[in-house]
């Protein structure tokens, strides 16, 4: 990026830990383990994802511009997740209305949810409504799939991404 720090002193809450942890807070496999496969009735029954299951997710993810995660920044909260039959819409709130990291933000939340649900779930990344002053351009970016393919073809994005996918507070924190 640029050098340029858009919020220079953000607010930091504290994390609200269900006591549920998920699989990948436990650092098991999102898939479906080799040793555990249980048998299916039918072949059209599918196991249901809440919205906590989605926040659960989301919830470490590294903001770009600081040592803290987005749930600790208030970027992303369970309330701001909503579920659909096979469709999840994720709002976050940048920190400041000017955010220049919003993409690179929306980026990680849905590559987060790419690499972790089954293809069967679109998803939706919205900026929350009000909260940044190009909050369409971003929207657009975000869920335009060919706009999306476009970054994650660029080595030195996906760079900075992957360090933002890392659970922060994990052994290569930044």
């Amino acid at each position: 990026m640029n050098g340029e720090i858009f919020n220079a002193n953000p607010t930091v809450y504290a994390s609200k830990r269900s006591a549920r942890k998920s699989k990948f807070e436990a650092g098991q496999s999102l898939w479906i383990d080799e040793q555990y496969q249980p048998e299916l009735s039918s072949e059209s029954e599918v196991e249901p994802i809440d919205e906590d299951e989605i926040f659960d997710l989301i919830r470490s993810i590294a903001d770009p511009e600081h040592p803290n995660s987005l749930e600790e920044l208030r970027v992303v909260s369970a309330e701001q997740i909503e579920m659909g039959d096979n469709h999840i819409m994720v709002e976050f709130t940048p920190t400041v209305p000017h955010c220049g990291m919003s993409t690179l933000i929306g980026l990680s939340i849905r590559v987060r949810l790419m690499r972790s649900l089954p293809q069967r779930f679109k998803v939706d990344i919205r900026v929350k409504p009000g909260s940044h002053q190009s909050e369409l351009a971003v929207n657009k970016q975000l869920n335009d799939k060919e706009r999306v393919a476009a970054a994650l073809e660029n080595s030195a994005l996906v760079e900075t991404l992957e360090k933002c996918l890392e659970p922060v507070g994990g052994p290569h924190s930044r």
